[in-house]
């Protein structure tokens, strides 16, 4: 469970803030989408490998 404490003067909208930047670090949205559908590991991997291959060839495109 998170929690997030409001700091004494600060405003609610400060606090949501905190408080959506803490969700989005656990993973729980990530984690619910790949949970929609199930994925072959075998498709999992190609497009692990093909990620790896573009983020590669753009690394080198920038040097």
């Amino acid at each position: 469970m998170i929690i997030v404490h409001v700091k004494e003067g600060e405003s609610l909208d400060r606090a949501l803030k905190r408080l959506k930047k803490k969700f989005n670090n656990t993973g729980v949205i990530k984690e619910l989408r790949e949970r929609q559908a199930y994925v072959k590991k075998s498709v999992a991997k190609r497009t692990q490998r093909k990620k790896a291959i573009y983020k590669q060839a753009m690394a080198q495109e920038n040097i």
